[in-house]
């Protein structure tokens, strides 16, 4: 039996790694996105910073390791065999869910999830014992409802708190500093990084040295009793040293502090976030000491009330967690996915969205203009025009585009300090406050704030908002259901079990790693294409719309054929595999359309004259799209429904029309391939008696319903498809109008 424990054992530090592997993936983003987004310094300097600071941090996490042995369930109300299962089926459940959150770039809470899944197994566990036992108790016998409450409420106020004070705080020194924030960092910028800086000393010093490993208690307490004095020489001191290093060396001080508040974040993530990582595991290596010194103990009785003594867990467990952290940091590519989430959510610029508008958001945005009107009657006019030109951004567009930043140092150094202080204060109340919820929404306060969600992305910032706080409580539900069902589990089929669900989850790890390579790869090619392209010329554009009319025809010419083919055949699962493919090309055409204002924003001054030629063809390009989806989603609907196939006659005459517009499409592509324009008189009487076909197919039906020879939905379904397959048509030979008018114009006017 205690081979059968060690196993577990073993099995548990095993997962810990690993969680520490996907923990640190998705955790990344709360330390690095603002060092990122300002670009700050080369990414390996940036590193470096967040790699020591994790490595400092971890031994500050000593004392959050209790919330895994008591922060949630009462220990003593279990037994050893019972403890195990629960620790086990959350770190199986916290792999799983983590791994999945990771490859979709979607910045969820380890907090959370190690919360809500302790929550659900030691639920699971509670309703088995209470059902063999009834006499034992209810459920908050075996639960900590009470500090489980504590926890759940710091997280859900911390969202609120943080957006607050991140946006206050950002009002106030874009205020100061304006984003022209050079001329005042000589006045201000020292004094601005000392205040950061000793807020930051502060709060992880002082608040959080009783949670160290390696402080005794006479240090903390010479801390405790020198707390003023501290405050005041750091203020003094780094006042002092960053105005020298200003006047001395020309140093821009907010890249000192940005650097710092990394360094302080990174360390504030791993004081407070490790427990979510091997906290389960420790415990269990703890509670299986504890078992095994009770020799001939049974563990179906042998109650673990040793969890509930205060344990000083070794500073080198935590060290060596530190190590596999930071080599997580520097290999994983998911850790990139996840910050770029969030920085596409709080980028000063505007451009291509990732979310879409909600109801919502735009009623938000609606009630916000509406609130900012009011209260414009109120503030003097003068007051609001000198609040206006501290929030001009005509410098900071020039220095945008020059060097490919999301945003200011200003606001990152606002992102790092705010957050720092808000978690490492978490951390020292011994509240596990949710790092990635803390971050996430000091950035987006300080957005907000910062005027990066002005009226043309306001709506997608704040329905991306919505979508990532919605996916928080999903990530609790899901973790409190999954652990509870993987609790159950172990429980009844025991080892055989466990070694199942470690065979799933690795074949899950495995899938998703796969999927998320091939995205990324797509990813790589897409930036590296942009990256190559800094300025566009007349050749440059005509190409890119030549590729883009090309690849866009061939989908349009295959889908439509398998779509016509689908309702011939009545083949349910090809039309549903064609409509993700047309979503897909609707999606693609889209971008191409959304991103027309970068394009032509790389336009140089001699080439800009092609753009209205360029936006002419994404236009049809569009349309040509929308006319597929129009197409497909009733003949879909019609096989789905089980509706009456087409009669003979109808089938006939659908078959013989798609050979030839299959052939119709052919010729156009021949002629786009090879700028062959001259074929576009033969392109056109072709698609007349296309057309002319298509009028004689609907005067056919017509006199078929005349006749009662085809029913209502058989009717409305070859109408529909009459109608959009001429729509298509037209679409398509005016793409190859608009393509022939743009090379010969280019050809026309170059020089």
């Amino acid at each position: 039996m205690e081979s059968y424990y060690i196993f577990i054992v073993i099995i548990l530090f095993v997962l810990a790694i690993s969680d520490l592997v996907v923990g640190v993936s998705n955790d990344a983003v709360n330390f690095l996105n603002s060092a990122f987004g300002s670009k700050v310094a080369p990414l390996r300097v940036i590193m470096i910073v967040a790699a020591l600071g994790i490595l400092v941090g971890t031994t500050f996490s000593s004392g959050m390791m209790e919330i895994a042995r008591k922060g949630i369930m009462h220990p003593d109300q279990f037994y050893f065999k019972e403890i195990m299962i629960i620790f086990i089926a959350v770190m199986l459940t916290d792999i799983i869910l983590l791994d999945l959150f990771n490859t979709f770039g979607f910045p969820t809470s380890t907090t959370v999830s190690i919360v809500f899944e302790l929550l659900g197994a030691s639920v699971g566990m509670a309703i088995i014992k209470i059902t063999n036992s009834p006499e034992g108790g209810g459920l908050d016998t075996y639960i900590n409802t009470g500090k489980a409450l504590a926890i759940i409420f710091g997280i859900l106020l911390s969202v609120i708190i943080a957006f607050t004070f991140g946006a206050f705080i950002q009002y106030l020194a874009r205020i100061i500093f304006s984003f022209e924030y050079e001329k005042y960092l000589k006045f201000f910028g020292s004094v601005w990084g000392g205040l950061a800086i000793t807020a930051i000393t502060y709060f992880i010093l002082i608040k959080g040295a009783k949670g160290s490993s390696f402080i005794s208690p006479e240090q903390l307490t010479w801390i405790k009793d020198n707390s003023f004095s501290i405050i005041l020489l750091s203020f003094a001191g780094w006042t002092l040293l960053l105005q020298l290093i200003l006047w001395l060396f020309k140093i821009n001080v907010l890249k000192f502090i940005v650097l710092v508040g990394t360094f302080s974040l990174a360390m504030a993530f791993a004081g407070n976030d490790l427990v979510n990582f091997i906290g389960v595991p420790l415990a269990g290596f703890e509670s299986f000491k504890t078992f095994t010194a009770a020799s001939g103990a049974d563990p179906a009785t042998f109650l673990m009330d040793s969890l509930n003594e205060a344990v000083k867990t070794p500073t080198t467990f935590l060290l060596i967690a530190g190590v596999i952290m930071v080599i997580t940091l520097w290999v994983s590519r998911k850790a990139r996915s996840v910050t770029k989430t969030t920085l596409d959510l709080s980028r000063q610029d505007e451009g291509t969205e990732r979310f879409e508008s909600s109801l919502l958001a735009r009623t938000i945005v609606r009630s916000t203009l509406s609130f900012g009107k009011s209260v414009s009657k109120v503030v003097p006019v003068r007051i609001q025009i000198a609040v206006r030109k501290r929030f001009d951004r005509t410098s900071y567009n020039k220095r945008k585009s020059e060097e490919s930043i999301s945003f200011d140092l200003v606001r990152a150094s606002v992102n790092l300090v705010v957050a720092s202080i808000l978690i490492a204060f978490g951390t020292s109340l011994k509240l596990p406050l949710s790092t990635t919820y803390v971050t996430f929404m000091v950035a987006m306060g300080t957005s907000l704030a910062d005027g990066a969600w002005g009226r043309e992305s306001a709506v997608y910032r704040i329905s991306g908002v919505i979508t990532i706080i919605t996916g928080w409580f999903f990530t609790a539900l899901s973790a409190f259901t999954l652990a509870f069902c993987v609790a159950l589990i172990i429980y009844w089929t025991g080892l055989t079990g466990i070694l199942i669900l470690i065979s799933l989850a690795v074949l899950l790890v495995i899938r998703t790693h796969a999927f998320h390579k091939k995205k990324v790869k797509v990813e790589e090619l897409e930036k590296e294409k942009k990256e190559r392209i800094k300025v566009l010329d007349r050749e440059n554009v005509l190409e890119i719309s030549r590729q883009n009319v090309t690849s866009t025809l061939i989908s349009i010419s295959k889908l439509y054929y398998l779509s016509i083919t689908g309702l011939l055949n009545e083949d349910r699962k090809l039309l549903r595999n064609n409509l993700k493919d047309i979503k897909e090309l609707n999606n693609n055409v889209k971008s191409l359309k959304d991103s027309v204002f970068s394009t032509i924003k790389l336009l140089d001054e001699e080439s800009s004259d092609t753009g209205p030629f360029y936006v002419q063809v994404l236009d049809y390009l569009r349309e040509a799209a929308h006319c597929l989806t129009y197409l497909t989603d009733p003949i879909f609907n019609h096989i789905d429904n089980n509706h009456p196939p087409l009669r003979t006659v109808q089938w006939n005459y659908m078959n013989d029309l798609n050979e030839e517009i299959s052939n119709f499409n052919n010729l156009i592509l021949n002629t786009v391939k090879k700028d062959k324009f001259e074929d576009i008189g033969e392109i056109i009487n072709k698609q007349q008696l296309l057309l002319e076909r298509l009028a004689k197919m609907r005067k056919k039906q017509v006199k078929m319903i005349k006749r009662e020879e085809a029913g209502t939905k058989n009717s409305l379904l070859l109408f529909n498809t009459i109608s959009e397959t001429k729509s298509l048509l037209l679409n398509t030979v005016n793409i190859i109008k608009a393509q022939r008018d743009f090379v010969i114009y280019n050809k026309n006017n170059r020089k």
